[in-house]
C-alpha cells in the first residue's frame, strides 16, 4: 500500500486569501491590530505558527493558551464567510488537473490518498468544501496537530496505518506540496516529495530544496503516476535516475532533452571501454 499525502492551499486549490482574511478578522477583533498577517510569512507553515505569530503581530505578546484557543474559534466561524466570499468573486479555484488526478488515484486499490496540511481540521474541510474534493480524503495531518510540519506528516502516516492494518514503510509514502516547505518536511520525514509550481511557493526556494519530482500542476498526469510508481516510463529509463535527481540541473536537464544524466555517463565510459580495446590506448 502507498500513501499520497497531499497539500491544500496551493497544491488542490486556492482559495482566493479566505485564510488569511479569516484571520486577520480574528485578530483585528482581539486586539484591533489590521492586517496583522501582512507582518507574518504565511505559506507552507501549520496554523498554530501562524496564529500565534499573527496575534503577536497584533498585540505585540505571544498569546496565552485561552487567547490562542479564541482566536481558532474565531478563524473557524469567519471562514466559511471568506471562502464563499471568494467563490462568489470567482477567486476560488481547483489546481489544473488535480480533479481527475485524485479521481484516478482513488479509482485503484493500493494507494491511500490523505491530507497532510498546516491547515486546522476544521479549516481543511471548509476550505474544501467548495471544490468537491473532499470526498477522496479519508485520513489526514493537520496543523493542530503539531507546530511542526514533518510531524504533522508522521501523524496522517500513522492514521492511514491504522486504516489499511499494517505499519506504513517510509519508503511508501509520498507527498506533494507547493512550498519548499513541504519538501523539507517530507525529507524530514523521511518521505518522497514532489512539487506544484503553480501554488503559493517561491520557485527559487523550491528548486534548492531539490524535490523528486517538479510539474507546473496536473495537467500531465504521466510524470506523476510514474513517480509514484504506478506506471512505467516510456523511455524505460531506470527508477532512481531522472525521477529522482540529484539535483535541479539534472531535472532541467531531463526536461530539456530528455536525456539522463546518469545513462549518457554510462554511455560515455562504454564508449571509451570500447575505444581502448580496439586501440590498446
Amino acid at each position: 500500500m502507498k500513501i499520497i499525502l497531499f497539500d491544500i492551499d496551493g497544491t488542490l486549490v486556492k482559495a482566493g486569501g479566505a485564510g488569511r482574511r479569516a484571520l486577520d478578522y480574528a485578530v483585528e477583533g482581539m486586539t484591533g491590530h489590521k492586517n496583522a498577517c501582512a507582518e507574518v510569512q504565511l505559506q507552507g507553515a501549520t496554523d498554530k505558527n501562524n496564529f500565534e505569530n499573527a496575534f503577536r503581530a497584533g498585540a505585540g505578546r505571544k498569546p496565552t493558551a485561552r487567547e490562542l484557543a479564541e482566536l481558532t474559534r474565531r478563524y473557524v466561524d469567519r471562514l466559511p464567510q471568506e471562502v464563499k466570499a471568494s467563490v462568489k468573486a470567482r477567486k476560488y479555484l481547483k489546481v489544473k488537473g488535480v480533479e481527475k488526478f485524485l479521481s484516478r488515484l482513488s479509482s485503484r486499490g493500493d494507494v491511500l490518498i490523505g491530507l497532510g496540511t498546516g491547515n486546522l481540521r476544521d479549516g481543511a474541510f471548509i476550505k474544501l468544501e467548495p471544490s468537491g474534493l473532499m470526498k477522496h480524503f479519508a485520513f489526514g495531518g493537520y496543523g493542530c496537530d503539531s507546530h511542526h510540519r514533518s510531524e504533522v506528516l508522521r501523524k496522517a502516516v500513522q492514521r492511514a496505518a491504522r486504516l489499511a492494518g499494517a505499519p506504513v514503510k517510509e519508503s511508501r509514502v509520498y507527498v506533494i506540496g507547493d512550498t519548499h516547505r513541504d519538501v523539507e518536511a517530507a525529507k524530514e520525514a523521511g518521505y518522497h516529495s514532489a512539487v506544484v509550481l503553480d501554488g503559493f511557493g517561491d520557485k527559487a526556494l523550491i528548486m534548492r530544496s531539490n524535490p523528486e519530482l517538479v510539474e507546473k500542476d496536473f495537467a500531465d498526469l504521466k510524470p506523476w503516476l510514474i513517480w509514484l510508481g504506478l506506471e512505467k516510463d516510456p523511455r524505460g529509463v531506470r527508477r532512481g535516475t531522472y525521477i529522482c535527481p540529484d539535483s535541479p540541473i539534472e531535472h532541467a536537464h531531463y526536461g530539456r532533452t530528455g536525456m539522463d544524466l546518469r545513462d549518457i555517463e554510462l554511455g560515455m565510459k562504454k564508449l571509451r571501454e570500447t575505444k581502448r580495446k580496439a586501440t590498446g590506448k
